[in-house]
């Protein structure tokens, strides 16, 4: 979806993970642009430590319910952080790479005032990512993720056992060390680095992958999004654990049953007009680096 001149940002909050001074110094590169175009400016409660008259510390509610728009500077982790908590609640968001990879946060810091600015005059497009949610046994509420959810023994070299049902039909039983279920947009994050398939935006698909399994027989699976996957532990240490997306994790234990389906959530992540899938993933992952074309 392209955006439009006629759009306007009229509240713009600006959060981090932290309150370093690399990303106090692109914070106040953004409120130079924003303030130009004379557009109030929240900060999540990271800056609190740097609490000052052009510094207005907003809580979590506040920023949900005022801004048009978050920026998120950071790396992948902070962009999370920020979908989660503001994505989710139909707050668009922003991301300024200051990580290595930054699959999710694509404006880098020497383009900031050119790129952010042809965004707040409409010259964007919003690229809707679902969440998942997480359910244990009978829990009526879930858990949110973006990336992917992870079953895991919690030791090294040591199994779980699981059955694994997909719209309540029997797919397999399995031995190993976990099972990572990842979205869309977690298949370039820890399933990616477990041997699994990179899928685009555009196509709404899970990705199913057991991590070091006991067969030979093992091979990543990709299905519909709408479809929803249960795990059922049939045995599993005391160190077992869910992890979502790397940041909330809850002991598991034998007999539990975890069911995985998408949420009625969906996070709108802007880039600027010129932000290309092929060509981001080309320069982050080192696609055809060094090839000469003749």
């Amino acid at each position: 979806m392209v955006g439009s001149e006629l759009n306007s940002f009229s509240v713009v909050s600006i959060c981090a993970n932290s309150s370093s001074k690399n990303i106090l110094a692109i914070a106040k590169q953004c409120k130079e642009v924003l303030g130009s175009k004379r557009i109030k400016i929240f900060y999540d409660e990271n800056f609190k430590k740097l609490e000052s008259k052009e510094f207005k510390i907003k809580e979590e509610k506040e920023i949900i319910r005022r801004s048009d728009l978050v920026i998120a500077i950071g790396g992948d982790g902070t962009m999370l952080n920020c979908s989660r908590k503001y994505g989710s609640e139909n707050v668009p968001i922003l991301g300024i790479n200051l990580g290595n990879l930054g699959f999710l946060a694509d404006i880098n810091p020497d383009e900031l005032a050119s790129a952010l600015t042809k965004i707040l005059d409409g010259k964007y497009t919003i690229d809707n990512r679902f969440f998942i949610e997480v359910f244990i046994n009978d829990e009526k509420e879930g858990y949110l993720a973006l990336n992917e959810a992870v079953i895991h023994s919690g030791a090294v070299a040591q199994m779980i056992d699981y059955e694994l049902f997909i719209d309540k039909n029997f797919v397999f039983s399995q031995k190993a060390d976990g099972l990572i279920v990842s979205t869309n947009t977690g298949s370039t994050a820890y399933s990616l680095s477990g041997g699994g398939p990179i899928i685009h935006p555009e196509l709404n698909a899970l990705c199913i992958l057991s991590m070091f399994p006991h067969s030979l027989s093992s091979s990543p699976l990709v299905i519909s999004s709408k479809s929803v996957i249960e795990v059922l532990l049939k045995s599993a240490g005391k160190r077992c654990k869910l992890s979502l997306d790397s940041a909330k994790t809850i002991t598991i234990k034998k007999e539990d049953l975890i069911t995985i389906k998408q949420s009625n959530k969906y996070l709108k992540l802007i880039h600027p007009l010129d932000h290309n899938f092929f060509s981001a993933y080309r320069n982050k992952l080192g696609w055809g680096i060094g090839i000469v074309k003749k």
